[in-house]
């Protein structure tokens, strides 16, 4: 599958231990796809939703409600994605785009960050889900929340910390808040750099739990099984 990583920022080179930044990431966590780039933080979007077979969207130090010009164009994108049916997934940031472009709404949380390996309890289990789990723990970095959700949403995964932690709009959109893509030293990496303004005691938690077994691994299989069944097929010549 032919994939188009909607680039969000620039992690590569950032913390001096870790090597690469998301398109390693990415290309470890769906080994079997073929990826092109697009560096959507700079305005460098693609020319149409048909340039790829299906759409990945990263995370972000951004947040979905900036009223940065790269942001409404990538809100616009997204909306031009919906409207073809191109099977498309958010990651963190990219899952709040996702809420926020379709006409959901997007805030900080009240209840402060959601930080470290933390569990997601599975609320709707669909034919992707494979192999199915009553919950999954993977990595999280964020402060901003979705607190309303587009129409035509379902929320499939939600945590004590996080009441949209996995949903779906139509039947080809997905939105993940956590972090499967991440690495434990780049997650380590992250926390330490934000440790003032996450609080020293929740980052402490956090990186008490970095390297416990979580469910990265699966939840990457699940999206490559999601981007596979909602993928249109190619017209015929």
């Amino acid at each position: 599958m032919h994939v188009g990583l909607l680039e969000c920022d620039e992690v590569t080179g950032r913390f001096a231990p870790v090597s690469g930044g998301y398109r390693e990431m990415f290309a470890a966590l769906l080994p079997e796809a073929r990826f092109t780039y697009y560096r959507a933080h700079e305005g460098r979007l693609p020319r149409a939703p048909g340039d790829c077979d299906a759409w990945l969207c990263t995370g972000s130090r951004y947040s979905a409600y900036d009223p940065m010009p790269w942001v409404g164009a990538l809100a616009q994108f997204i909306r031009d994605v919906h409207e073809s049916k191109k099977p498309f997934v958010g990651i963190c940031f990219g899952h709040q785009m996702l809420a926020q472009a379709l006409g959901g709404e997007v805030a900080k949380a009240e209840q402060g960050w959601g930080v470290g390996v933390l569990p997601v309890e599975i609320l709707a289990h669909e034919s992707w889900m494979q192999p199915a789990r009553p919950e999954i723990r993977i990595q999280h970095m964020h402060q901003d929340q979705v607190q309303r959700l587009p129409p035509g949403s379902v929320v499939l995964g939600r945590s004590a910390h996080c009441e949209v932690g996995l949903f779906r709009v139509g039947e080809t959109m997905l939105g993940i808040e956590g972090h499967p893509e991440f690495t434990a030293e780049f997650a380590e990496a992250l926390i330490r750099a934000r440790r003032e303004r996450i609080g020293a005691e929740r980052s402490e938690a956090a990186l008490r739990t970095i390297r416990q077994p979580n469910d990265g691994v699966l939840l990457g299989r699940w999206i490559s099984r999601f981007l596979q069944a909602t993928k249109a097929p190619r017209p015929s010549r």
